[in-house]
């Protein structure tokens, strides 16, 4: 704030003085961010992430480079941490056109869309991204899921931003096997995890991630489902103490654009979005891996706890997952898509 103040008998009068004010606030006004010109297009990029999470850092440098190489034609604005839509609500805001990209979960917003999503959720079922990812691309059952997903949501596929491999976190007890889940309380957020905690006699609550910590300081629940880089990112580790290998599914996230919004763009300015989308995705996709490794030693290091199973307590899950979940998951996952995903990861 700029304050007015006598200068005595060397000052200059208070009309000369508010001139120059005027003038620097002007000065200051012609620095400072405004509006976009006539040929500037705006765009909104909304998502949950903060900006510690390396799904959040990824899309920040998706922007940030279009931006960059878009010169003053186009400019994408962040809106982090949920500003605008949650989680859950961030697919509806995309396909409304209310932003015109956000950042999805695809095991959170499209099943809704289409149920046959939940493959990518299937525990024990992908081996790594790139298999999962292939099955959505090589195969007719895979290719039919995404079309069908983005012609229902009016959105197009910019970029990869994986969000990290699942694995199961808890505050209360060593993570050993079938018998130590029992009694629990997790936060459920993919559909198809119902049935698992069901069989495992783990009670459910379904929760926003900006509740998680609340909900683990309360004892709401005590056990999670998620990505390493929610350890850090959001200070679960700071109530979240054992964590169980091996990975359960490879949770995938998306730059998603709203498809009105995107086919309405010249031609250069969306070749230019695909091509940065291709090159951060690839970062994202090279870097979640490891950032996951890195993120469990430092937990190790904090004293935390990390089981990985093996021998008769994997048996013990494995044949849960063939007798008892799977035939629970037709009303989640089409059969045909289930055995289809299954023979390819077969070959």
């Amino acid at each position: 704030m700029f304050q007015l103040r006598g200068r005595g008998r060397a000052g200059r009068s208070s009309s000369a003085l508010v001139a120059g004010v005027l003038a620097l606030v002007a000065a200051g006004a012609s620095m400072a961010p405004g509006p976009a010109s006539a040929e500037e297009i705006v765009a909104k990029l909304a998502f949950h992430w903060n900006l510690k999470h390396t799904s959040g850092k990824h899309a920040q440098i998706f922007a940030d480079t279009v931006n960059e190489r878009a010169k003053g034609r186009l400019r994408i604005d962040v809106y982090p941490t949920g500003q605008l839509f949650g989680i859950r609500e961030i697919l509806g805001g995309v396909t409304s056109g209310a932003v015109q990209l956000g950042g999805i979960v695809g095991v959170v917003s499209f099943p809704p869309i289409n149920k046959d999503f939940n493959i990518a959720n299937f525990p024990g079922l992908f081996k790594d991204y790139e298999q999962q990812r292939a099955f959505f691309t090589e195969t007719e059952e895979g290719r039919g899921i995404w079309e069908k997903i983005q012609k229902k949501s009016n959105t197009v596929r910019i970029m990869f931003d994986p969000v990290g491999p699942i694995l199961t976190m808890s505050s209360k007890r060593e993570l050993t096997g079938v018998k130590a889940m029992e009694g629990l309380k997790a936060r459920v957020i993919f559909q198809i995890e119902r049935p698992l905690w069901k069989e495992l006699k783990v009670s459910g609550v379904s929760l926003p991630t900006r509740e998680v910590y609340t909900s683990l300081q309360t004892g709401m629940i005590d056990t999670i489902n998620s990505v390493p880089e929610g350890l850090r990112a959001y200070s679960w580790w700071e109530l979240l103490k054992y964590v169980q290998l091996p990975y359960q599914s490879y949770s995938d996230a998306y730059i998603m654009a709203n498809a009105t919004w995107f086919n309405g763009l010249p031609q250069d300015l969306q070749e230019l979005i695909l091509e940065v989308g291709r090159e951060i995705g690839d970062l994202a996709t090279k870097s979640v891996m490891e950032n996951a490794d890195i993120i469990l030693d430092e937990f190790k290091a904090r004293g935390g706890v990390v089981t990985e199973l093996d021998g008769g307590a994997k048996a013990e899950f494995d044949t849960l997952m063939k007798e008892r979940i799977i035939p629970q998951v037709e009303d989640l996952i089409a059969p045909a898509v289930l055995q289809a995903a299954q023979d390819f990861v077969a070959r």
